[in-house]
């Protein structure tokens, strides 16, 4: 074994288990919610490491009594044909996020059926990860053939009921990447969606929407998507998912879902809801980069994961979570990242501006480089 890498708390559990699966290094975590009143990993944690055994042959967990303690042995990625029940207490998204970063390294190409809640408030949606992470994902691979991603159920928290199928080529190799120039934006694209509500619902969330985006930009078209019977899954819910496409391939995508049932407080108005969706993906748009902030963290673990080659890419602001990652990834691959703030004047100075004071228009760009591990898929032969 390459190691064991020791950590403390519930902070970051997928990443640390996804790590050790691509590193070959054994972790160990300790003091996981020791001082909660219901110590210990959740449900959708052990789901988690269930997923994994299905995706690896030879993993090894070991849980202690209280479930604080969890020990993680990896074992090699098969990936094939699985299927999965994910808990609902996190949707799928949850758990297809890192499926993402194992996939293109499996020994078979990856074909998974998961089922559960497609869309809550917590993790990102699959109509969300579709149109931003896998074209990301597609620049790494060369290709998007086999790579797909499709809802066959929709599935509104807390009972879900949704399923979705996901498929993946391997590769023995990834190609670097160099992304730079983030283009201007040309056209939004959305897909607004319900499930056990009335068919009305998806109407007003696409009219409320171009309402507001109609005033920048033309170009703009959302589908609606009302599932009906058996498709529906168990919980009543609708929900906006909108992305905007530069003229450099750059997808910037932004969500928003409606309340769950039963979580009490005054209903979701569709308007209102739309209203919020627009004013994320404009946020997303303020923000940056050739990658939004939910692309960032994969983005970078594909840049490390590549050839000995180097590897750019401009972002916007970084997100926590990708900040964590960004530490993860010093940890098991023991590459660092040089970041550069990419500045944009804005103008002359105004009298109102403090002396000194560097002018720029929105937020600082970043440029992230790194040098590839070189990683290789050892379970897949050279052809």
């Amino acid at each position: 074994m390459a190691g064991t890498m020791t950590y403390e708390g519930c902070q970051n559990f997928r990443m640390r288990l996804v790590m050790s699966v691509l590193t070959g290094k054994a972790v160990r975590i300790t003091n996981i919610r020791h001082e909660d009143d219901e110590p210990g990993v959740k449900d959708f944690e052990m789901s988690f490491i269930h997923l994994l055994d299905k995706l690896t042959n030879g993993t090894h967990t070991n849980v202690s009594p209280t479930g604080t303690k969890v020990v993680f042995t990896p074992g090699l990625l098969l990936g094939g044909s699985i299927e999965h029940d994910c808990h609902v207490s996190r949707s799928i998204g949850y758990y297809l996020e890192m499926l993402l970063c194992l996939a293109p390294f499996t020994k078979e190409p990856l074909q998974a059926t998961l089922r559960g809640v497609t869309c809550d408030k917590d993790d990102p949606s699959v109509d969300l990860i579709k149109m931003s992470v896998l074209p990301v994902l597609k620049q790494f691979l060369g290709t998007d053939e086999n790579l797909e991603l499709k809802v066959k159920k929709r599935g509104a928290a807390p009972d879900g009921g949704g399923e979705i199928f996901f498929s993946c080529p391997c590769r023995q190799k990834l190609r670097p990447m160099k992304f730079l120039d983030p283009g201007k934006i040309k056209r939004v694209r959305g897909i607004a969606w319900s499930v056990r509500v009335s068919p009305k619902i998806v109407n007003r969330l696409v009219d409320s929407s171009r309402g507001i985006l109609n005033k920048f930009l033309t170009d703009t078209y959302i589908y609606t998507d009302h599932m009906k019977g058996s498709q529906s899954g168990k919980s009543p819910g609708f929900g906006l998912t909108l992305v905007a496409e530069s003229t450099t391939g750059v997808f910037l995508a932004a969500e928003e879902v409606s309340k769950p049932q039963g979580s009490g407080g005054e209903p979701t108005i569709p308007e209102d809801l739309a209203k919020k969706a627009v004013m994320s993906l404009l946020h997303e748009i303020h923000r940056g980069g050739c990658v939004d902030s939910t692309s960032q963290s994969i983005t970078t673990l594909l840049m490390v994961l590549g050839q000995h080659d180097v590897s750019k890419v401009q972002t916007g602001e970084l997100t926590p979570y990708s900040i964590d990652f960004l530490r993860h990834i010093r940890d098991f691959f023991k590459v660092t990242f040089h970041v550069e703030v990419d500045k944009k004047p804005r103008g002359p100075p105004t009298e109102d501006d403090e002396e000194g004071e560097e002018l720029r228009v929105g937020a600082d760009k970043l440029i992230l480089t790194c040098v590839g591990v070189g990683y290789t898929n050892i379970s897949r032969a050279v052809r």
